[in-house]
């Protein structure tokens, strides 16, 4: 007689986890298995746990309470080398890395290869270049990580974590900064490390993304386990249910500006491109979404409009007014705001509270004779931060420790207080989830309607489809077209942002979607 087989025990089985900080319950008794090669996603709103499920798995936080087996055995994971020994590996998504070494430092990083009690550089560009093939980046390993543009440098991450050899590789928001071309290159990754064994813990708010990766999706809200879908499961409107409590309704704008120019573009060269000029308006209350693949001059165009770069040539207007934008201060001073795309970097301070974050760029309204009235800053904060209902215990709570979507608002509570007569945005729901989205959507739609210009980058085309009157295609440096509410599709925006005829475009977009 044949004895019967032991269950073969999971590569991860999390039971029981919790973890509360000073006034947040962040998780709750949560539950998680990951299987070899599987692909788990786990998806939330932002707040509902992801990140500190994820940096417990790390080593970077210890639970309060809970166990954490491997492949059946019980595990303490007190810290970061301790994870690594353990073969867990973290990507995270606001990256960890050093500007000012080269790609292959980076990636063996306290690993380097010696050889008699020297780095061994000749081993260590060798293997480096191993790592950068399997993760489609065609850069030499000795290349300054700075002069990598961050699409790079996020696949650069990821080819650490690959040389770490990890049997569980955690991947926080890994798409959040790539283009089209570099998200594919990680599909193929994500599929290969599968068909090797490894369990891979994918957190994504993009929900088409999961949707063509996961084998299972786990979802948190409020932290705790809200529910699992797997394989024919795992739909849109089903993960969107779990994430917030309810289904949310999807709305398109309607309403769409003709008022008068506000913000005129005449000829605007940049020092990215200098050689295409750049011509375009922005009216009164009105929502002009930019579209185009990285690379294509989007984010420069927003630098030089907001004073960070000099433009080469070219005339801006605000109201019929010439500026002369040789600085951040001549932009704000105008009229102009700028939300970046990296809030942590250049957003906002972490260690510094909600109510000082909210109030940095209105300091000179709120001081007297050289002294700030803190008072009156406060007050100014606490009346920001509820209108644009960011969720903080109290306006003295650190903004680290806040969820990417409240982070965003306390970025746009520090412009608003400035009372703007135009919002430029940067991908500005990058890393934040649906709940979250459909609230700084809500905050454009309001601050359109009160006469106030915005001017939006984003990646998502479906973003651009949904929120602009207009739309700004840009190839290549070069404004390529400009869509009216009408005419916008994605197709047409693919068209004009490839440079490509309307049968390849669409071809091009199948393959994306």
């Amino acid at each position: 007689m044949v004895a019967p087989l032991h269950p073969v025990p999971k590569l991860l089985d999390v039971s029981g986890v919790s973890k509360r900080f000073p006034g947040v319950q962040a998780l709750e008794d949560v539950q998680l298995t990951l299987s070899r090669g599987e692909v788990l996603a786990v998806i939330g709103e932002n707040g509902a746990g992801k990140s500190t499920l994820m940096k417990i798995l790390a080593g970077v936080e210890t639970p309060d309470r809970g166990e954490i087996r491997i492949d059946g055995q019980l595990v303490s994971i007190a810290d970061t080398g301790t994870a690594k020994k353990l073969g867990i590996a973290l990507i995270h998504q606001e990256l960890n890395l050093a500007d000012n070494l080269d790609v292959a430092s980076n990636i063996f990083l306290g690993r380097e290869p010696h050889q008699w009690g020297f780095v061994d550089r000749h081993r260590l560009y060798s293997e480096a270049h191993v790592f950068l093939e399997q993760v489609g980046l065609n850069c030499s390993p000795r290349l300054l990580l700075s002069e990598l543009p961050l699409g790079c440098r996020q696949l650069v991450e990821i080819a650490r974590a690959l040389s770490a050899q990890a049997r569980i590789l955690i991947m926080d928001e890994p798409t959040s900064s790539l283009s089209q071309g570099e998200t594919e290159q990680l599909y193929s990754v994500v599929n290969d490390l599968r068909n090797r064994g490894v369990g891979i813990v994918y957190i994504s708010h993009r929900l088409r993304e999961v949707k063509q990766l996961a084998d299972r999706v786990v979802v948190l809200r409020d932290g705790r386990n809200a529910g699992m879908l797997v394989q024919e499961q795992i739909a849109q409107d089903a993960m969107v249910s779990l994430m917030v409590g309810r289904a949310l309704v999807r709305q398109v704008r309607t309403s769409q500006s003709d008022g008068a120019p506000l913000l005129e573009v005449q000829d605007l060269r940049t020092t990215a491109h200098p050689q295409q000029g750049l011509s375009f308006q922005v009216r009164v209350g009105e929502i002009v979404g930019l579209a185009g693949l990285v690379g294509a001059g989007r984010t420069e165009l927003l630098q030089v409009l907001f004073g960070i770069d000099q433009a080469v040539s070219g005339t801006v207007r605000l109201g019929g007014q010439v500026l002369h934008l040789q600085s951040p201060g001549d932009a704000i001073a105008a009229g102009l705001a700028l939300v970046p795309e990296d809030r942590k970097l250049q957003g906002v301070i972490l260690e510094m509270s909600v109510g000082r974050n909210a109030t940095l760029a209105s300091l000179h309204r709120d001081a007297r004779c050289g002294f700030l009235n803190t008072e009156q800053e406060m007050t100014q904060a606490s009346m920001m931060t509820q209108q644009l209902r960011v969720k903080t215990p109290s306006i003295d709570h650190l903004v680290q420790y806040l969820s990417g979507g409240n982070q965003q608002k306390v970025v746009l509570a520090k412009w608003l207080a400035l009372k703007p007569r135009v919002l430029l945005l940067d991908e500005p729901t990058r890393g934040i989830d649906v709940g979250a989205k459909q609230e700084i959507y809500r905050l454009m739609e309001e601050l359109a309607s009160q006469g106030i210009g915005i001017l939006f980058v984003s990646s998502e085309l479906d973003e651009i489809l949904r929120m602009s009157d207009r739309a700004l295609v840009m190839h290549q440096g070069r404004l390529a077209g400009v869509l009216d509410r009408e005419q916008l599709s994605e197709e047409s925006i693919m068209q004009l942002a490839t440079g490509t005829p309307h049968q390849m475009a669409t071809s091009v977009l199948q393959e994306l979607l």
